[in-house]
């Protein structure tokens, strides 16, 4: 068997608007975006080879990446997804390459190990799906889990499947009881994989109703028939959305050093 490729994408966008400037934000003495692409470049595996490269529409960003990597292409679209401007840097600057998987990998999530992409990829290489993504266990039926910002994912266990993601709390628990705390849930990993022709097909179709009443693109997906693999993850995997969330990603480093 051949050896399959995989491009690894990270958007990155410098005007957050709850966190303006964060890819630059400096964790433990490293940028936010340079720990995410340090990470995506350390997915190796006999079978599979790995590209990465960051995905940006700013100068800062751009210039920063190339103070130590030529890793880095621009998309200056005014696009309202990270997905539709992966889409757009595949489509023009890496298409002709032919890859078996285009993976993107949010700029805001410097836990995520280069060995969970490996995972992934395998994941999905292995199995008929269009798109692959990844999930982690929550125990207990918390505040987490009726937060709206957790995106909570219904799925199977044994084919790996998944079925349905929700800003609500599912799977819902009809019969409260004592274990409620000893029972779980999974919460979702917004990284995706995706096949390329997937990728170029979500990209152009409108957005759907559900993904508009939930504001999460998946759903359009879903809503067009594709189907999603979900994959568990045990890694500890913490995104930053506010400049809050630094402290804590520092935390998670101090203790894995």
């Amino acid at each position: 068997m051949s050896k399959k490729s995989v491009l690894i994408l990270i958007p990155a966008r410098f005007a957050s608007t709850r966190f303006p400037g964060k890819p630059l934000a400096m964790i433990a003495g490293k940028s936010m975006i340079s720990r995410v692409l340090e990470n995506c470049q350390k997915a190796s595996c006999a079978d599979i080879s790995f590209d990465a490269y960051v995905v940006t529409d700013d100068d800062q960003v751009e210039n920063h990446i190339k103070s130590f990597s030529q890793n880095v292409v621009r998309v200056d679209d005014d696009v309202i997804s990270g997905t539709l401007r992966i889409e757009l840097a595949y489509s023009r600057h890496f298409k002709e390459k032919s890859y078996d998987l285009v993976i993107n990998v949010q700029g805001d999530e410097p836990l995520l190990e280069g060995s969970d992409l490996v995972r992934l990829a395998e994941f999905h290489l292995n199995k008929p799906v269009e798109i692959a993504t990844l999930v982690k266990k929550q125990m207990g039926f918390d505040d987490v889990f009726r937060d709206p910002n957790k995106v909570k994912v219904a799925m199977s266990e044994t084919t790996g499947d998944a079925f349905y993601f929700s800003r609500s709390p599912i799977p819902f628990k009809r019969d409260a009881g004592v274990d409620a705390n000893n029972d779980y849930w999974f919460l979702h990993i917004g990284v995706y994989s995706y096949k390329p022709s997937a990728l170029s097909a979500f990209s152009k179709a409108p957005v759907s109703r559900l993904e508009d009443l939930e504001k999460l693109e998946q759903l359009r997906a879903l809503e067009m028939g594709m189907k999603i693999g979900a994959l568990e993850t045990r890694s500890v995997i913490v995104g930053v959305d506010h400049p809050a969330d630094v402290k804590k990603v520092e935390e998670v480093l101090s203790g894995r050093n």
